[in-house]
């Protein structure tokens, strides 16, 4: 019997007033793009939701939140990563984090940033740290 491991985590990106219906759509499409959770892959549009703010709000940040249950997921984990990592290359963001829990190894805990203000789509500006913390 596998292990469960649960995935998740949030994409962050700043809201720049002139540009922001641009970059939630390109953002919107990206994660459209995925396929559905029937056809039982490691990313799927199910698992993703948008913060949508109204426009009369002044936020800075919107949010895009995932999360996921998986049946030893953690030997399948540089798939998920490398499936994770394409999708942000698809994306704006200023940062993004995912925590992977699983019960025979603990808690990982990922960060990907960019050296620029934020990720521009199509960029390979992305790098990856990683922290695990594992419970006796």
């Amino acid at each position: 019997m596998q292990e469960e491991s649960v995935v998740y985590g949030c994409i962050k990106d700043t809201v720049y007033e002139q540009d922001v219906a641009a970059r939630v759509q390109v953002n919107c499409r990206a994660l459209e793009s995925l396929p559905a959770a029937e056809d039982w892959p490691l990313l799927s549009r199910e698992m993703f939701a948008t913060t949508r703010h109204a426009t009369d709000i002044d936020l800075h940040t919107e949010v895009v939140h995932f999360g996921a249950s998986y049946s030893g997921i953690e030997y399948e984990w540089q798939l998920w990563l490398e499936q994770f990592e394409a999708l942000l290359r698809k994306m704006y963001w200023v940062s993004v984090s995912v925590q992977l829990e699983t019960e025979m190894s603990g808690t990982h805990s990922f960060t990907w940033y960019t050296n620029d203000e934020y990720h521009k789509p199509g960029s390979s500006d992305i790098q990856l740290r990683c922290e695990w913390v594992h419970d006796a």
